[in-house]
């Protein structure tokens, strides 16, 4: 309201406050997220068919999908066992990161399922930065993060969220990539998953 009106260090400072707001906001909704996936619960666990949950999901980041000329394709997925929230959860950060972490390339994501018989693998593959193999490890770690703010947002705890959705269905989540070449990540879950 009052910006317009500001100029040198009041205005300076007024830009620090929005921005540390802004910040906030995001680490309370991350965190809050993040306790939500950790937590156990007694709740029966449904079928859930992760195609639409994934649908769910390219509607909530429909805004950065058309910003980005980001494409987002996918084979059938399965059905299964869990809980629909944390599942969206999963996804929705697989795909905000494919996106966030492109490269002068338009984003192309693709999202694939396949029965191993016991599990399913899923697989979420993009053409953006990639990693480099010395950090493929620590990205699932809280707070973790491999650039710097300014160039890409972010809270450091959306693969850490992944990685607690995964393992409360007793699956297990890795990455696989190259810097400059993309980057696929990778996941399974049982087929009569069970939250623990």
């Amino acid at each position: 309201k009052f910006g317009e009106s500001l100029e040198g260090k009041a205005l300076t400072y007024l830009n620090y406050l929005v921005e540390g707001a802004h910040r906030m906001e995001m680490l309370i909704s991350d965190l809050l997220a993040y306790s939500q996936v950790t937590k156990s619960t007694d709740s029966e666990s449904q079928l859930v068919d992760t195609n639409l949950v994934l649908a769910e999901v390219q509607k909530n980041l429909a805004t950065l999908i058309e910003e980005s000329g980001a494409t987002v394709s996918y084979s059938e997925l399965p059905v299964v066992q869990g809980d629909a929230v944390p599942f969206t959860h999963l996804f929705q950060n697989l795909l905000s990161n494919a996106i966030k972490y492109r490269s002068e390339r338009p984003p192309r994501i693709l999202v694939t399922a396949k029965d191993q018989g016991d599990s399913w693998l899923f697989a979420v593959q993009d053409n953006g930065i990639g990693i480099a193999k010395d950090f493929r490890a620590q990205i699932f770690g809280i707070f973790r993060r491999l650039h710097d703010k300014k160039e890409y947002p972010g809270t450091g705890i959306g693969l850490a969220i992944c990685q607690k959705v995964v393992e409360r269905y007793g699956g297990h989540i890795w990455v696989e990539s190259e810097q400059g070449q993309g980057s696929t990540f990778f996941f399974t879950l049982p087929h009569a998953a069970t939250t623990t």
